[in-house]
């Protein structure tokens, strides 16, 4: 949040220097929170946090993957992963079972009671947060902002 109340400062300067990129900043913030508060309490009402929907909706539709492969594809940091996975174990959601290629390495993947929550849960929050995008932009919009964010975020990738 601190970066947030320095973005506030920045409006109430009002960008004495013209900076593009400050008139950029604030609305992507803005945005990105705007987000967080609609998808955070949605999978809440679906019976999940943040991080399990996204566990349960990156091993949906798969054969499971290594602990590190489902680290790099969600967005749950490798700290926060090992008790979310612990969580959806005790629920019966995810199994681990040992790689048969390479012993030091576990494989994550959904139970038949996980598959389950997986086919109700994930259709249900794309059909939620589906319109809010499609109420603003079109499909054309969407390829040209994915195009843009990725390579912001290669961007700041960089050394």
């Amino acid at each position: 949040m601190r970066n947030a109340s320095r973005i506030h400062r920045t409006r109430k300067t009002e960008n004495p220097d013209g900076e593009p990129f400050l008139l950029v900043l604030r609305p992507l913030v803005e945005t990105y929170f705007a987000f967080l508060r609609k998808d955070d309490r949605h999978i809440r009402s679906l019976g999940l946090t943040s991080p399990q929907f996204d566990v349960i909706a990156t091993l949906g539709d798969t054969q499971g993957m290594p602990c590190r492969e489902l680290s790099e594809k969600t967005l749950v940091t490798k700290g926060t992963l090992t008790g979310v996975l612990d969580r959806l174990e005790t629920r019966g959601e995810i199994e681990r079972i040992p790689s048969k290629e390479d012993r030091r390495s576990t494989i994550v993947r959904l139970t038949p009671k996980g598959t389950r929550v997986f086919q109700k849960v994930f259709p249900k929050h794309i059909s939620y947060m589906k319109p809010y995008f499609e109420q603003a932009l079109t499909a054309r919009d969407m390829d040209q902002l994915r195009t843009l964010l990725l390579r912001l975020k290669e961007s700041f990738s960089q050394k």
